[in-house]
């Protein structure tokens, strides 16, 4: 079992928890609140931001993003976070001046993390950039697949000139270790 070191505290389960979803049963209840003394992620709100064409999943190009649909994702990061005392903002667009409006968002209402899979606007937007570096928050930049082994045009991204960590290539399942990362930075910073 891998562990990261945050605050004194050993944090279990990242970067591999054994099984996906990563969860550490019971770090919200009270209980285990009082054990290990951790407060300081209780009721922070992460936004998790989707890109275009993320509704499409489990049916666009399978063969590349698997069968999982965005619900199983949004399901996946809530069971991620409410096991590291977090609580989630879930959206998906493809406007990119909507979600510029849901980062400006986070940013108004404090949130304790963005995570983010730009989808389409990874190598295109400047706006998205640019509202990213407005926030004094971990920002982790997620893909379903790894961009690096695709096509020439999608290995840049303007989004990682913001991000504190980007994860590819684990499918949906880079949402739950981004999550668990997030945490983890959360907890280095309080």
């Amino acid at each position: 079992m891998g562990f990261i070191v945050a605050a004194g505290r050993q944090q279990p389960g990242f970067p591999f928890a054994g099984a996906f979803p990563i969860n550490r049963p019971g770090a919200a209840d009270a209980s285990a609140v009082a054990a290990t003394g951790c407060t300081s992620r209780m009721a922070k709100t992460v936004y998790v931001l989707n890109g275009p064409s993320l509704n499409l999943l489990g049916t666009r190009e399978p063969q590349i993003y698997g069968r999982a649909t965005l619900a199983d994702v949004e399901k996946l990061c809530r069971t991620t976070a409410k096991g590291l005392g977090l609580t989630v903002e879930f959206r998906q667009s493809n406007h990119e001046g909507e979600i510029v409006d849901w980062i400006q968002e986070a940013r108004a209402k404090q949130a304790a993390g963005l995570l983010i899979n730009p989808a389409g606007y990874t190598n295109t937007s400047i706006a998205i950039l640019d509202a990213l570096l407005t926030l004094a928050v971990p920002i982790v930049e997620v893909h379903i697949s790894n961009i690096h082994a695709r096509e020439p045009f999608r290995e840049h991204s303007y989004v990682s000139k913001a991000a504190r960590a980007v994860i590819c290539g684990f499918g949906i399942n880079g949402y739950a270790l981004a999550m668990t990362g997030i945490a983890a930075m959360i907890d280095a910073k309080d």
